[in-house]
């Protein structure tokens, strides 16, 4: 079993700039899809407190770094892990691997923390990570693709969600 959530995605015309390779704000884009995925597949009663508990993931922080260009219907692999899992707060790294041909190629590698909170807007408070969370998480944490981060230029976001 791998220790990555995958999410996979083909590269369409609209995910790209006026040159033709993907525009940069499309991988924070597919982070949020992985983690949705991720969420409805594996810990899917989660969904169900962020719809009715009052349940909220905040995004503290995102963040990709770009290795290699990448253009429509492009195959893209997005493997998601576990970096860091504290009482109210999670780390996920993704890694964005081009398949074509069989083979595999890291294009660009991003990572993403959100808080767990819960209640009413303007009164949400930190809330631990709940157990069907952190046990859903458990399987997918562990090494990274390649072993080493070839320099890249990088384009960070942050703010709430």
């Amino acid at each position: 079993m791998a220790n990555y959530y995958e999410y996979r995605h083909r590269v369409g015309f609209e995910e790209t700039n006026f040159v033709g390779n993907v525009y940069y704000v499309n991988y924070l884009r597919w982070q949020g899809h992985c983690r949705e995925r991720f969420l409805e597949e594996k810990a899917a009663q989660v969904l169900t407190d962020i719809m009715f508990n009052d349940l909220k993931l905040f995004t503290l922080k995102a963040e990709c770094d770009f290795f290699a260009e990448i253009t429509a219907f492009d195959e893209l692999s997005v493997r998601m892990r576990l970096e860091e899992l504290t009482q109210t707060q999670i780390e996920f790294s993704f890694d964005y691997v081009r398949l074509k041909d069989g083979l595999e190629n890291l294009v660009a590698r991003g990572r993403q923390r959100i808080a767990c909170m819960r209640g009413p807007n303007n009164e949400t408070v930190p809330e631990r990570v709940p157990a069907v969370l952190r046990e859903a998480l458990a399987p997918y944490h562990g090494e990274r693709f390649g072993r080493r981060s070839p320099a890249g230029r990088a384009a960070t976001a942050t703010g709430g969600e």
